[in-house]
């Protein structure tokens, strides 16, 4: 409790209201923090990556002033005050750039895999849409998208006409189910004349090193579904095959239980009660979410809220994790 009175002191700029006082004084919160990737980009419109200094100075932050836990132990009686580390998604850097600062500074963390790219030279879809709409020099002068839902423009003169393309056609297919986000993308390669290479910068992790990942010191794999698809767009059934076969992708290439799950996109709209009970179904134990919120022993383990972490330095990053402990 002392550790928590000095967290709580620390951010005394915020104000706490009597309830999450109260809260925490009956069990110490968690923070789980949300990363994606550990590398360095001169193009990055997700805001998806923390540079290797950044990430190295955020967790030398983090264990100079709290304890950090594993995923896991998130969810139990007494593990507060804490934070828990999480990845989604699979890149390589991960692997790469994220692992060795990881075991450097001795943290662990849980990577949340999602199996339907790994050992292939695929892209996830939004690293398509950026090198069409806003790397590519020379595109037609408009867009128009045309499906049985929807028929939509937009114009590609301009940079700033280009970002609001690019951020539209984002929105567009974090919506999509896998068969209506594959053929919105066909229309845009047609529309463009193709696509050029997939960026190497980008590329998710082969078997061996997603083998290589999971036997790190800390690591723990969760499950991210195959097609990192919108859940709430999809029938039970599909949802059910989303979660279930990323478990077992992984449970085969790893050879060990895959008992965590984090839920792709993540924020409540992105997934139901229905999805919330198949992923119970299907044998996780504790899945992620993507909302911010502290996490109790109380707290559903099966959206168990998450603060995503962006590309700040250790001064910012301190500053931001003292809001957290107060939201």
């Amino acid at each position: 409790m002392a550790l928590l009175d000095d967290i709580l002191g620390r951010a005394r700029t915020t104000v706490v209201s009597p309830v999450k006082l109260l809260l925490n004084r009956l069990d110490s919160p968690v923070l789980v923090l949300l990363y994606h990737r550990v590398t360095s980009l001169t193009c990055d419109p997700e805001m998806l990556a923390v540079t290797p200094d950044n990430f190295r100075a955020q967790l030398r932050h983090l264990k100079t002033t709290v304890p950090i836990v594993r995923f896991e132990d998130v969810v139990t009686r007494g593990v507060g005050p804490a934070v828990a580390i999480t990845f989604d998604d699979g890149y390589a850097d991960n692997l790469l750039e994220a692992l060795p600062i990881l075991e450097e500074v001795a943290v662990p963390a849980t990577f949340f895999i999602s199996t339907g790219t790994i050992g292939s030279s695929q892209e996830f879809w939004w690293h398509e849409l950026e090198r069409i709409i806003l790397e590519r020099r020379e595109l037609p002068g408009s867009f128009t998208l045309g499906d049985d839902r929807l028929k939509r423009s937009w114009s590609t003169g301009s940079v700033e006409e280009r970002q609001e393309f690019y951020h539209g056609m984002v929105t567009l297919l974090n919506g999509a189910a896998p068969l209506e986000r594959d053929n919105r993308l066909e229309q845009l390669h047609h529309w463009a004349g193709g696509t050029g290479a997939p960026d190497h910068r980008h590329r998710v992790m082969t078997h061996d090193e997603l083998r290589r990942l999971a036997a790190g010191s800390g690591v723990s794999i969760g499950a991210h579904t195959v097609t990192h698809s919108r859940l709430a767009s999809l029938s039970p059934d599909e949802q059910r095959q989303e979660m279930s076969g990323s478990k077992q992708q992984l449970e085969q290439w790893l050879k060990q239980e895959i008992t965590l799950f984090s839920y792709p996109f993540g924020k409540r709209c992105d997934y139901t009660r229905t999805t919330v009970d198949l992923c119970r179904q299907v044998g996780f134990q504790k899945a992620a979410s993507n909302f911010p919120d502290q996490t109790h022993c109380w707290s559903d383990p099966y959206q168990i809220p998450r603060h995503l972490v962006r590309n700040w330095p250790a001064e910012l990053f301190a500053e931001k994790l003292r809001g957290f402990w107060t939201r």
